[in-house]
């Protein structure tokens, strides 16, 4: 019994001494053995390791591709118009003993420290060669594999690879929205103004053309117009002058009546003139019968005067166109009949 008393904590410190010297590494993860912050050992396959219980220590590190977010950072291009640049990079551990002599007990949030900086380094300085244009352009895929290259040869010093580097947003600071929104608003403003002149230009162009054509259509109608008239005057005055060379004391005749007709038309037509008018050519006694019935209207119009020179001027004139009228009546009756 007194063997036993010592045999069962004999083998209770030993299996506990076993366990904790016994570790399991996971597949998704390495480890390193440590002796007094010394790396003794390197486990990155996946499996058990062995360690000195008390004496050693392990130290795990993740193995599978980590994601770290940028703070978003200010660049100035080419150009000078400042850009808040927010971006991202992807990287994972492949060198443990490096990785740890790099950032010693500070783990991965000091890794992530140091990278950080770096990135933003090489994010300004890539960015900062190039317009704002190339980067807010599709084609900035070529920046990002920039920015990564430039920041591999720096990350491999903290035993860490970059997979890749991306720019998540691409804005402009806030204190410049305003005068960025102003500018744009202002080019569109002119951009406009210059569209309208334009379509004024246009316009008045074309209804400059239009009345120009308007004023050429007008002028040539009234040449054609005019040169259809004076052919038309011609033809009359041929006309008349034939008929006139016809029978000349007819058609005088012909044409003192149309002026007797178009003197007295209507029912009220008076004519008030002295006897010895050219007018009343063929009222005269050398006209014959014409001539009679003249004679006796001028005889008339004067008896017509006399009588009226007590009365007023319009009494007279009526009297006289009276006289007048039954005469021109009875000429023209005369006429047709002879």
């Amino acid at each position: 019994m007194g063997k036993s008393a010592f045999i069962i904590p004999a083998v209770g410190v030993a299996a506990v001494t076993a366990m904790l010297s016994i570790f399991i590494v996971d597949e998704r993860e390495s480890a390193l053995v440590l002796q007094f912050s010394k790396i003794i050992d390197v486990k990155e396959e996946p499996g058990l390791g062995f360690k000195i219980p008390f004496i050693q220590q392990v130290v795990r590190y993740d193995d599978r591709i980590l994601s770290r977010d940028i703070d978003p950072l200010e660049v100035t291009p080419l150009d000078d118009r400042r850009l808040v640049v927010d971006a991202f990079a992807r990287y994972r551990i492949t060198d443990v003993r490096r990785f740890r002599e790099a950032v010693g007990d500070g783990g991965i949030p000091f890794a992530e420290s140091r990278l950080d900086s770096i990135l933003r380094s090489r994010t300004r300085e890539v960015l900062g060669s190039v317009s704002s244009n190339d980067i807010l352009s599709t084609d900035r895929a070529a920046l990002m594999l920039r920015i990564r290259n430039a920041a591999i040869a720096e990350a491999k010093e903290l035993g860490i690879e970059i997979v890749d580097v991306r720019l998540k947003r691409t804005d402009l600071p806030t204190q410049n929205l305003d005068a960025t929104f102003a500018r744009m608003r202002a080019e569109r403003e002119r951009e406009a103004a210059d569209e309208i002149a334009r379509g004024n230009e246009a316009a008045q162009r074309i209804r400059a053309q239009a009345d120009r054509t308007q004023v050429e259509l007008v002028s040539d109608a009234n040449r054609q117009a005019e040169i259809t008239r004076g052919e038309a005057d011609a033809l009359s005055n041929a006309i008349f002058n034939e008929a006139f060379g016809a029978d000349a004391e007819f058609f005088e005749f012909y044409r003192s009546l149309d002026a007797y007709r178009g003197a007295l038309r209507g029912s009220n037509s008076s004519i008030v003139m002295s006897p010895d008018s050219d007018f009343f050519t063929y009222f005269n006694a050398d006209s014959g019968r014409l001539g009679g019935a003249g004679g006796s209207g001028a005889e008339t119009g004067a008896d017509a005067e006399a009588t009226g020179a007590g009365t007023s001027q319009t009494g007279a004139s009526d009297a006289s166109g009276a006289s007048a009228s039954g005469v021109l009546g009875s000429a023209g009756s005369q006429a047709a009949a002879e």
